[in-house]
C-alpha cells in the first residue's frame, strides 16, 4: 500500500514541474500528423466542436487572430468568416496544405498560414493580435509557463485555448485497468489552472459539450485513432486491445461500433488580458 503523502502548503507544489513530469510519463504518442492529417479532417466534421469552441469566443468583425496549432483548418476556416484577419500557425506541411487548399476552394483572403511550432511562437515573430487561439493544442507542450506568457504577451484582448476534460480518456483508463497496468495519460488541465494563477492569471472555465460519441466502421479504425501509444505496448498488451475493444464496442443502428462511453471531452480555458 502506497503511503499517502499530505502537502499542507499549495505553494508547494511546482505546478509546471508537476505538468512536465506528468507529459514526460506520458510518453511521446508517436503520432505522425502527416499521416494522420486527412483522417483528422474527415473526423473533425463529424461533432460540433467547433460551432461549440466559436460559440464560447468573445469576437468582433474588427478583431485579428492568431490561430495556433490550427490543423486542417476545421476552426480556421469558420473563424475567419467571424474576424477581420487570421494568422494560422502549424507545424505540419500537410495540415497546412489541406488548409491552404481549402482556402483557395473558397476564396477566403483573410487567412495567413505560417509553418511554426507552438513552442516557438513569441510576441518579437508575430506581433500582437487582439485574440490567441490555442484549439487542442496544449496537451502537446511541456513547458506551459513560457507558451502562456508569450500567448499572454501577443494578446491584446483575450486569450482561448482548449485542451482534454477529465473524460477524454474513460476507454483508455479502462482498458489499462483491463490489462491490470498502470494509465500514465495526459495530465489534467486542472494544474494548468493552478499554473496560470502562479502567473496571476485567473481565468474562466467552460467545459465544451461537444459530440455525438464516436464510431468506428470496424476495431481496426478504432484503434487507429489516434488515441492508442501501440509503441508503449508490451506485444501482449497489442493482442489484448482489439479483444478489448470488440468486447465494449456494439454496432448502432447504422452498423457503425460505438460505446456511449467514447465521446469527445474538451474544456475551454479563457482570460481576458
Amino acid at each position: 500500500m502506497k503511503e499517502k503523502i499530505i502537502i499542507e502548503d499549495e505553494n508547494q507544489i511546482d505546478w509546471e514541474e508537476l505538468w512536465t513530469r506528468k507529459m514526460d510519463k506520458k510518453g511521446d504518442r508517436g503520432k505522425d500528423w502527416t499521416k494522420a492529417a486527412v483522417k483528422y479532417s474527415e473526423r473533425a466534421s463529424k461533432d460540433n466542436y467547433t460551432e461549440q469552441l466559436i460559440s464560447k469566443m468573445i469576437l468582433t468583425k474588427e478583431d485579428t487572430v492568431l490561430d495556433v496549432g490550427c490543423g486542417e483548418g476545421s476552426v480556421t476556416i469558420p473563424l475567419s468568416k467571424e474576424v477581420a484577419s487570421v494568422t494560422a500557425i502549424d507545424a505540419t506541411d500537410k495540415m497546412l496544405e489541406i488548409l491552404n487548399e481549402k482556402i483557395q476552394e473558397e476564396s477566403i483572403d483573410n487567412i495567413k498560414t505560417i509553418k511554426d511550432d507552438v513552442n516557438d511562437v513569441t510576441l518579437k515573430k508575430y506581433g500582437n493580435h487582439d485574440i490567441v487561439l490555442a484549439s487542442r493544442v496544449i496537451n502537446g507542450i511541456k513547458s506551459p509557463k513560457k507558451v502562456f506568457s508569450n500567448f499572454n504577451e501577443i494578446a491584446n484582448k483575450y486569450v482561448f485555448i482548449t485542451l482534454f476534460g477529465p473524460n477524454n480518456w474513460k476507454l483508455e483508463k479502462d482498458f489499462f485497468k483491463y490489462i491490470n497496468s498502470e494509465y500514465g495519460g495526459a495530465p489534467s488541465y486542472t494544474i494548468l489552472l493552478n499554473l496560470l494563477a502562479e502567473m496571476d492569471i485567473y481565468p474562466n472555465v467552460i467545459n465544451l459539450d461537444v459530440g455525438p460519441v464516436r464510431t468506428y466502421h470496424s476495431i481496426e479504425e478504432a484503434i487507429d485513432n489516434g488515441k492508442w501509444n501501440l509503441a508503449k505496448f508490451t506485444q501482449e498488451e497489442q493482442e489484448l486491445l482489439p479483444k478489448y475493444l470488440d468486447s465494449i464496442l456494439e454496432e448502432d443502428e447504422d452498423g457503425l461500433l460505438t460505446n456511449p462511453n467514447d465521446k469527445p471531452d474538451w474544456v475551454l480555458i479563457w482570460w481576458k488580458k
